[in-house]
């Protein structure tokens, strides 16, 4: 699929939402702007991250593309589910747990990325009208059911996985069709609104936004799918404005969108690290500008060339880039004897 400038800008835009939510995750009871900003992020920046990977998942039916999946998800969840159990373990976190059912970090991403195309072999056959309905109920109700939790990324893959329907079914130019100047200014109203909303009243538990946890252990068996299904109609409105506003414009930055899964699996290294040693004290609402400025730094270091390089065997299990990167220094090294050659036949 022919990159385009919208859906790299997007994926760097939500990617920035992760990064920056993880940063103030340990700092939204001590300054009430970051208990706002969290509580907001956190009901759209999952659904919109996935609806977008759901997006590009159009060419799931491609012979053997379950095996190319396995290795370009599985193979990188292994291998990061070792480096941060030990990384975890040598910056002084107490617990060692190297369980493959309980995924570290953000890591259960990667386990429910690979579940929804599983997923998707069958409710691609359905209409969408009929599926994503469908798609919806199961994650409402699969909340009732008490032992299916964080185990295996469960309950995530399943209370996300609506989203992840609604992006693969949904097409560049339905998206394209909807940007216009009125629904750009709703999707605005709608982002402000409920702002404003997370700001006046009562924080919303965050477990409630993770979709890890049964209604049994979030105290809420009686009216736990009502919950859920609010919270489901409000975090689309928010999605849907958020990709209403994306711009189809190339920036100087928008090529780093490219590399957004490194950020994703790298940036629990800085952030972790960070939390450890204790180096976010800050206490007001203002350092929240500066916690988006490292955020964005933290976005724009993990998706460099640099990065990206020396990384790709473990996250791609490829080793294109670093051989270009040794076959140009190789060249640059060549070249000044080149030159000399050519001055010595010439004299």
């Amino acid at each position: 699929m022919q990159r385009e400038a919208y859906f790299d800008n997007a994926k760097l835009l939500f990617i920035f939402f992760v990064v920056f939510g993880h940063l103030i995750q340990p700092l939204k009871n001590h300054i009430e702007i970051v208990d706002v900003l969290y509580q907001w992020m956190y009901i759209f920046h999952m659904p919109v991250f996935i609806l977008v990977s759901g997006f590009f998942a159009k060419g799931a039916s491609d012979k053997g593309y379950l095996l190319k999946l396995a290795k370009r998800i599985l193979l990188p969840y292994f291998l990061f589910q070792l480096f941060y159990s030990i990384y975890f373990l040598g910056i002084g976190k107490t617990s060692w747990d190297i369980t493959l059912y309980d995924p570290q970090w953000g890591l259960w991403f990667l386990l429910s990325l690979f579940s929804w195309h599983i997923l998707l072999i069958g409710f691609k056959k359905l209409k969408p009208v009929y599926g994503i309905p469908l798609a919806f109920a199961i994650g409402v109700l699969i909340g009732y059911l008490p032992f299916i939790g964080p185990s295996f990324s469960l309950s995530r893959t399943l209370v996300f996985f609506p989203f992840f329907l609604i992006g693969y079914w949904l097409s560049k130019q339905q998206l394209f069709k909807w940007q216009t100047v009125n629904k750009k200014a709703v999707a605005i109203g709608i982002l402000i609104a409920v702002f404003v909303v997370s700001y006046v009243t009562p924080t919303i538990p965050a477990q409630w936004l993770f979709g890890s946890h049964s209604y049994q252990m979030l105290e809420a068996t009686a009216n736990g799918g009502l919950i859920r299904a609010m919270l489901y109609i409000v975090a689309t409105l928010m999605v849907f404005s958020v990709l209403l506003l994306i711009p189809n414009k190339h920036y100087s930055f928008t090529s780093l969108g490219k590399n957004t899964m490194y950020v994703y699996l790298l940036h629990g290294v800085i952030i972790q690290y960070g939390r450890q040693a204790n180096l976010l004290a800050v206490d007001h609402n203002l350092d929240t500008l500066g916690l988006a400025v490292i955020a964005a730094a933290i976005v724009w270091f993990l998706a460099s060339k640099w990065v990206i390089t020396f990384t790709q065997p473990i996250v791609e299990g490829k080793t294109d880039y670093i051989n270009q990167w040794w076959k140009e220094r190789k060249n640059k090294r060549q070249s000044p004897d080149k030159v000399y050659q050519y001055q010595e036949k010439s004299s």
